[in-house]
C-alpha cells in the first residue's frame, strides 16, 4: 500500500482459477483492478462476477512484451498507477510426460509463460512503480509447493517455479531502494479446474495413483490480499498456503 492508501491491482491469469478467486477477493474489498489474460471472454466474465467493482479487461500473452507494456500503459491510464502485481498467469504443460518424450516446444510454452511472462510483468511493473509518486509498490509471485518439491512427470512446471524464487529474491532485493516489496506465495491443492484431476487421483513418488486432499481457493485469495494490504514497510517474503493433508510435509 500506498502513502495515499491507493489501491490499483494488475491480475494476470484472471479469467479462471487462483486468479479469477484473487481478482474477485480485491475488488469485493475495495481494489480496481487491470484483469490480464489470454481469453477476453472469461476476463468479462470475472469481472461480470464483481458487476459494479472497479475494473478493466485487458486481453494479454505475457509472454510478449508489447502486451505486456500495452496491459501497464492501459491500467495507468484508466487508474493512474500500480501498486499491485499479482504476476500468476501459469500453465502445467503437458500432464504426464516422462522427461525424454517432452516435445521441446511444449518445454518452451511452459517457459514463456510461467518464467519468462513472470519476468515481463514484474520487469514492467517495477519501472512503473519506480517511476510513479508516491513512489513504490508490492509485486506478489504465484509459486507452487512446486517451487520446493516436484511431482513425476512435471519437469517444465517444476524448474519455472524454481526459477520464479530467484526472481522474488532478486527483485525483492533490488527493489529496496525504491518501496517496491516483493514476495511469493507457494499453493499447494487449491480446488480450481486445472487441479480437478487431483479429486480422482494423480500419479504419486511412489509409482502409485492417489487422490490428494484439496482446499477452498478462496483461502488462497484471502492470504494474497494480506499479503498485498501490509504497509510497504512490511514484507511476506514468503507464504506457503496448502491443503492440510495433501502429501507434501513428510512422506505423505
Amino acid at each position: 500500500m500506498t502513502d495515499t492508501q491507493s489501491k490499483i491491482a494488475v491480475v494476470t491469469g484472471a479469467g479462471s482459477g487462483i486468479g479469477r478467486a484473487v481478482a474477485l477477493e480485491l475488488l469485493r474489498t475495495g481494489w480496481s483492478v487491470a484483469l490480464a489474460g489470454r481469453r477476453a471472454g472469461t476476463l468479462r466474465e470475472t469481472a461480470a462476477l464483481a458487476a459494479g467493482a472497479p475494473s478493466l479487461v485487458v486481453p494479454t500473452d505475457v509472454s510478449r512484451p508489447e502486451e505486456v507494456a500495452a496491459l501497464f500503459t492501459a491500467t495507468v491510464d484508466r487508474f493512474g498507477r500500480v501498486d499491485l502485481l499479482f504476476n500468476n498467469a501459469g500453465t502445467f504443460g503437458p500432464g504426464g510426460v516422462p522427461v525424454e518424450d517432452l516435445p521441446y516446444d511444449a518445454w518452451r510454452h511452459v517457459v514463456d509463460t510461467n518464467l519468462n511472462g513472470a519476468f515481463l510483468c514484474a520487469q514492467t511493473a517495477y519501472r512503473t512503480m519506480k517511476e510513479q509518486d508516491p513512489r513504490g509498490g508490492r509485486i506478489i509471485n504465484n509459486g507452487s509447493i512446486s517451487a520446493h518439491t516436484p511431482r513425476p512427470h512435471s519437469v517444465a512446471y517444476t524448474a519455472t517455479k524454481h526459477a520464479l524464487t530467484g526472481l522474488t529474491k532478486s527483485l525483492s532485493l533490488d527493489g529496496r531502494p525504491y518501496r517496491i516489496a516483493v514476495g511469493q506465495i507457494d499453493i499447494g491443492n487449491a480446488a480450481t479446474d486445472m487441479t480437478r484431476r487431483m479429486r480422482s487421483g494423480v500419479l504419486q513418488a511412489n509409482g502409485e495413483t492417489a487422490p490428494e486432499p484439496m482446499m477452498d481457493v478462496a483461502d488462497v485469495a484471502r492470504t494474497v490480499r494480506h499479503m498485498a494490504e501490509l504497509p510497504l514497510e512490511a514484507n511476506m517474503q514468503f507464504a506457503t498456503v496448502l491443503a492440510t493433508g495433501m502429501p507434501y510435509i513428510g512422506r505423505g
